[in-house]
This record gives structure tokens, sequence and C-alpha cells, in this order.
């Protein structure tokens, strides 16, 4: 039986996200009847997903309707849930600021644009949500920072139902390919914060897996890198990911194989060490290997404009109708229809992970049914993990909070400072100064304009 909904999509405008979430909406017998609204401030881009997603429906035979608005309030208004998937600025804003810092000494940027420009759209969004939406609704976050992000929303709102997913835990699967498992005999935990967890548990049926992994080490892994394949995004096997199992004890998943939280800098010193650690085009974050990330996201792009341009094509040429491996349309499921289930969620920890604060939102495993989330028994993570890569990631997030709640620009510089690139307080100062100064960067330099305004006065001539 049906359980109809109203579903916010706040940031519609990205087409393979709503296309995908719209797939699996439709796919799912328990959201039949939904209104889905599609909310961007880009009219172009809210346009063209809802046409696609109107011939999606038909295509398949879904009782969905949709609706667009550029409207916030008026989508989020009376939801159950609303979807945030909003980035505040664009990739090209983003990837300025990253030159930026490049040029001030900070190899590949450092990940402090958040402080005021998304955390300020992640609050507006969570008031409007606790103000707006249905009495019983959930706010699921899925734009980054997680961590930064959905903690700020629940300390500075009181709004309480907060779901941050992401899919970079589904990468396990890697490890289960490589080592020639079945992913129907796998257990598998992993725990930490965002971009930044580890696999607790890993079995075959009732036996350890993890000595499956060490013997692959020993006896495989030099011939697998040795013949990796062509621009490959294999993040998961990589020597690096190697490297940080034999430092922690564990192996990290997803994201957080690349490594990219301040204290694991000697995986990122320039682009000849990127391609030792995750090879010839050095990894995700490899100037050949975000080049060729670019180059696919553009040909997305353009395949999906054609389908969307030209009506005699069919939708599901390009979005097949079958389930995508997102846990948001079956977590909808779970709380309208009752449907018992355990999911990878971004959570406040609640004693999850000890050593870290009750309020501050780590990513585990949960059951979700009816009556909401609920907390899991879990393995425990080593000290060394502990004290050596997730302390560390929180004190980096609440510097972050605290400079977009306080407007001090000292929280930002702690970032920085605590940066293994940073030689100087005048190289950290200058690149906040600059960053801050881009065009498009207006709200973010009023933001810290007392330290604007004492920078510029006391470096006037340099400037």
């Amino acid at each position: 039986m049906a359980s109809p909904e109203r579903i916010s999509i706040i940031g519609a405008g990205s087409a393979q996200f709503s296309m995908d979430l719209v797939r699996d909406i439709s796919l799912t017998e328990g959201l039949q009847g939904s209104q889905v609204v599609f909310m961007d401030v880009d009219k172009e881009r809210l346009s063209l997903v809802q046409g696609l997603a109107r011939r999606f429906i038909e295509e398949v035979g879904a009782d969905i309707r949709f609706e667009s608005t550029t409207d916030r309030t008026g989508a989020i208004t009376d939801s159950r849930y609303v979807i945030n998937t909003a980035l505040a600025g664009s990739h090209d804003q983003m990837e300025k600021e990253r030159e930026t810092q490049q040029r001030n000494g900070y190899y590949h940027g450092i990940a402090v644009h958040a402080p005021h420009r998304q955390l300020e759209l992640m609050h507006k969004i969570a008031q409007d949500v606790d103000k707006y939406a249905g009495t019983d609704a959930y706010l699921i976050q899925v734009s980054n920072p997680l961590p930064e992000g959905c903690t700020l929303m629940a300390r500075e709102t009181g709004f309480s139902n907060i779901i941050g997913l992401c899919d970079g835990y589904l990468v396990y699967k890697d490890i289960v390919r490589v080592l020639g498992l079945s992913e129907e005999d796998i257990t598998f935990e992993a725990i930490g914060i965002n971009h930044n967890i580890w696999m607790t548990k890993f079995k075959v049926g009732e036996e350890d897996a993890y000595p499956l992994i060490d013997e692959w080490i020993r006896n495989q892994s030099k011939e697998y890198w040795h013949n990796w394949y062509p621009h490959h995004t294999d993040n998961q096997m990589s020597p690096a990911a190697i490297d940080l199992y034999k430092m922690y004890g564990l192996m990290p998943i997803g994201d957080t194989c690349r490594a990219s939280w301040p204290e694991a800098w000697w995986y990122h010193t320039d682009e000849k060490t990127k391609e030792r650690w995750w090879g010839p085009d050095g990894g995700y974050d490899g100037e050949k290997g975000w080049k060729l990330h670019l180059e696919w996201l553009e040909n997305r792009v353009k395949e999906i404009r054609e389908v969307a341009n030209d009506c005699a094509l069919p939708v599901t040429r390009i979005f097949p109708p079958k389930k995508s491996n997102e846990q948001i349309a079956p977590i909808m499921d779970a709380i309208s229809n009752d449907k018992v289930d355990i999911f990878q969620v971004n959570i406040q920890n609640n004693g999850n992970i000890p050593g870290l604060p009750n309020d501050f939102f780590v990513e585990v495993p949960a059951e979700i049914d009816r009556s909401g989330v609920h907390k899991m028994q879990i393995e425990k993570l080593p000290q060394s993990i502990l004290l050596g890569v997730l302390i560390p990631r929180w004190l980096f997030a609440e510097r972050l909070i605290e400079a977009y709640r306080t407007g001090d620009y000292k929280f930002v510089l702690q970032a920085y400072l605590a940066d293994n690139r940073t030689y100087t307080r005048e190289q950290a100062e200058k690149t906040i100064y600059d960053v801050a100064n881009l065009p498009g960067n207006e709200a973010m330099a009023k933001h810290f304009d007392a330290f604007i305004k004492s920078y510029s006065s006391s470096n006037e001539a340099l400037l």
C-alpha cells in the first residue's frame, strides 16, 4: 500500500541527481502518488529537469506528480521530506578559490570555503524546514560538507530530524570485486566521520574476511597496481588505501582513501607523489584525474541535454528504469511505510563514537522505521584512528562552524595554521584575504569584515 508524500528537492537543477531520485521514487511502490517539488534558482535547469521527469514517468507508468519553483519556502511548506542538494555558488567559483589557495602555497587547495557561503545556505534551509515543513518532516542533507553543515543546522535550529547521506561507503564493493567475492555473502560495517570512515567489520558468512585482504596485499597487489587500467578511479584498492590500512589497522572506505584530511599531507605534496599513491592519473584529486572527471561531467551533461531537447528520444535511454544505489527513496519508504531496514547515515553521535561530542554528526549504520532513526550496537574504533584522524577532523569542522557563527576569521586562520603547507602566519592571512576578495565572494568578505579592513589597512603598501 502506497503512502503518498510531498517531497521537495532543493537544488534540483542538477539533472543527474534529480533524475536518479525521480527514477528511485517512481520505482518504489510505497511512494506512488507522491508530489515531487523541484526547487532551484535556475529556471532553465528547472524546466529541463521537470520535462525529463514527466517523460520518464510516462515511459515507466509511474504515478508521481511534479511541480517546479524558484521559491524555497513555497517548496518546503508542508513537505514531509526536504532533500537538500544545493551548492552555494558554483563549481567554477570553488575552482577559483582553489587556484587562489594554490598560488599562495597550498597545493590543490584547502577546503575552507564553507565557513560562510555553504553553511549560510544550509542554515537558512534548516530554518525554513523547521518553520514551514510538516510537523513530522525530515531534512535529508546530501550536499557537502555534511559534518559541519548537519551539526550546525541541528545546533542552531534545534530541528532534530536531520539525516546526512553520502554514497561513498558503497565503494567497499571494490574490495569485494577485487578479492573475487560475492556481495551477497558479505557482512560490512564502516563508521567514522563523513569522508573519513573505517571498515570495522568485513565478513564472508561468519568468517572474518580481513585475512583475505592481507593475502591480496602480499601476493597480488603489486601486479594489480602494475597493470592498473587507464583512467582508473579505484581509490579503494590504491597504494594509499593500503598504506592507511597498515598505519591505522582498519581499511579506509570510499573518499577516506583519498586521504583528503590535513593530517595525511604526505600523499598530496605534488602530482608525482599523487601518481605514486593513486596510479597514472594521480587519482580523482590529481590534475589529470580531475580533468578526466570534468570531461566525463561535460559529456554527461551533453547527453542529458540531447535527450531533453529531442522528445523522440526516450528518457529511459540514459536513465534506465532500475533503482540506483542511493538510500534516499528507501529511507523515505522505511519511514512512511514502516519498512524496518538498516542504512548508512550521518546522525548526531549520541555516544556512537566515544571521544566525540554527542551533538556532532558522525557516519554510522542505523536502523530506520516509522518512528525514526535508531542507534545500533556497532564496533569500537581503535585509539589510533580516533586520535590520528577523527579528532583532528572534528576540530577542523568545529573551527569552520565557529567561523560561520561568529564571523571571527581566527577560526579559519587556525585551520590554515594546522595545515602542513603553512610556513608563516602571513601566508595564511594573505590567503584568507585573497579568497574572501574574489569576485562572487562579497558576502564572505562582509562576514569577515573586521579582518578584511584590518588586513587592508596594515598591508596597504603591499596591496
